[in-house]
């Protein structure tokens, strides 16, 4: 299978672990603070700032996931002698070539901003876009130095800097928008404000990494010896040029979906007669989604993806990848029909708790049945890729976000923004067919037809008749006060999600061998008999 000894794979599990953990936990700041954000700007604001988020989406998620591990890998895959020495060349080149692309992105930003505002139909947008094209700036410094440190085996400095990044960010886009719709500000102002925040968290990752390469610097006692071997600077360039966007594309699939949306769902709406203020308010209520789809695909993923280091490592031995394969996709369908399903049937409680009313609820229950579609894609992009396929997932989600575009436009006008989220609904099904049939054929087997369909039909079943008596129960004792609906959604979530986890292994979805390869899954096989 393969020759690396068991220190390397202690390295590559610590290390895939300390990102691991990372990754998550900026997922679910990035998600979570959206919630407080929107009872602060109210509905207006939340799509005034939703608007411009995409673009600095597109910034952080190419300087976490993109280039960085690009860098990581051409480092990494020369000899470990002479390692150091070629990693300074690969940096200089990745460092003057993303430069030139930053400025690239920069530019056409910055200047296009009154272009893209007007697209969009809003030109007090123009200024927002001027201010968040400054991250693409960044872009060089933090892709070159987390690439840099992840290739020589050093994950910390990365893990940090995206948790301190997140921090950063999400505490001043907090405080700068209370204080300043407190002072009176516009909305536009505090959108403005908002998206500093994003570009300050930036310059924190700037700085943590800047701290961790002075200190290894320090720390290094020789100077790295001389490669025989160093890669060409057409060959870096290259290989940045072809991988640094399809790798991350994956992570790009819910920033891209949004930014579909920013440039139709307003304009569309103004389109269709409806006056600018309410069109605003009923994108911002739409955007809702937005938090509860990440939420849902992190939880329903994190399972999912933790099994893809087994894929990867098992390369050579078919039918354990095939095995473990089967078993990633079964784990998103399992864990992420029950989130979709759960928050369907306690929709209107979760947005009285998050949102402080139930308005949009039919449009955030359509998005919230996207969770299971979208954790399915996520979960064959990031198979395909450790198959070593980086192409296919990034045309897939090229074809999905074809599909979500045209599908705004057609259902917009006759649907207003019950059309935008059904158009989502249907472009991710579509994505995630599309994963499931290139993994269908790359490994010869169906997934589906390994799928213990009755077990994960019954829990579903269950869960939902065991949710609508609680909800029959609790609605006339929950009335108007939002902090019994808070306490209302959150035991619904306990009792719904329990029933589901242990009926879905008291049925036998899973074995207790495929358990035991899950986070916490000794205590989940316990419930095995």
């Amino acid at each position: 299978m393969n020759d690396l000894s068991p220190h390397s794979y202690q390295k590559i599990w610590k290390g895939a672990m300390i990102l691991t953990l990372a990754g998550i936990l900026t997922k679910i700041l990035s998600a979570a603070y959206r919630v407080p954000f929107q009872n602060i700007v109210g509905d207006v604001g939340f799509y005034i700032y939703q608007q411009v988020y995409p673009f600095y989406g597109v910034a952080i998620i190419l300087s976490t996931y993109g280039f960085p591990v690009v860098i990581s890998k051409i480092i990494a895959e020369h000899p470990e002698e002479g390692r150091e020495h070629a990693a300074s060349k690969i940096r200089w080149v990745s460092f003057l070539f993303l430069s030139m692309l930053g400025f690239i992105f920069f530019f056409l930003l910055y200047l296009g901003a009154p272009s893209i505002a007007a697209f969009m139909g809003d030109m007090e947008l123009a200024v927002l876009l001027k201010i968040v094209s400054f991250s693409f700036l960044l872009l060089p410094l933090v892709s070159v130095w987390r690439g840099s440190f992840q290739g020589l085996g050093e994950m910390t400095p990365t893990a940090v800097s995206q948790v301190s990044e997140q921090l950063i960010r999400v505490g001043t886009i907090l405080l700068l928008a209370y204080f300043m719709v407190d002072a009176g500000f516009s909305l536009y102002e505090v959108g403005a404000g908002a998206i500093f925040g994003s570009v300050a968290g930036g310059f924190a990752a700037v700085l943590v990494l800047l701290i961790f390469y002075q200190k290894r610097k320090r720390e290094q006692k020789q100077t790295a010896a001389p490669s025989k071997m160093l890669p060409s600077s057409k060959s870096i360039v290259k290989v940045l040029m072809l991988q640094g966007f399809t790798i991350c594309i994956s992570s790009l699939l819910l920033i891209l979906f949004q930014m579909v949306d920013a440039f139709t769902i307003y304009a569309w709406l103004l389109e269709a007669g409806i006056d600018a203020q309410s069109a605003k308010e009923l994108k911002g209520v739409y955007d809702r989604g937005q938090p509860l789809i990440q939420l849902g695909t992190v939880v329903a993923t994190a399972f999912s993806l933790s099994l893809v280091p087994y894929i990867i490592l098992s390369k050579g031995n078919e039918a354990e990848v095939n095995e473990k394969i089967g078993l990633s996709i079964r784990v998103s369908i399992g864990v992420g029909a029950g989130a979709a399903v759960g928050l369907a049937w306690l929709i209107k409680p979760v947005n009285r708790m998050l949102f402080a009313n139930e308005n949009g609820y039919d449009v955030l229950l359509v998005l919230g049945l996207s969770i299971l579609f979208c954790s399915i894609a996520l979960t064959g992009a990031a198979i395909l890729q450790g198959l070593g396929n980086p192409y296919l997932p990034a045309l897939f989600v090229g074809i999905g976000i074809g599909l979500k575009y045209c599908l705004n436009v057609l259902l917009i006008p006759s649907h207003s923004t019950l059309g935008a989220a059904i158009s989502t609904l249907i472009a991710f099904t579509a994505v995630a067919l599309m994963m499931v049939l290139a993994l269908k054929k790359r490994t010869g087997t169906s997934i589906f037809k390994r799928m213990p369909a009755i077990p994960l039909v019954v829990s579903v079943a269950m869960m939902s008749s065991v949710l609508a008596i609680y909800l029959l129960l609790t609605n006339s004792i929950v009335g108007d006060s939002r902090t019994l609906v808070t306490i209302q959604s959150i035991l619904g979530v306990a009792i719904g999600g329990t029933v589901y986890l242990l009926l879905l292994i008291k049925n036998h979805f899973f074995t207790r061998e495929e358990l035991m390869l899950l986070p916490l899954g000794k205590r989940l096989a316990k419930l095995i008999r």
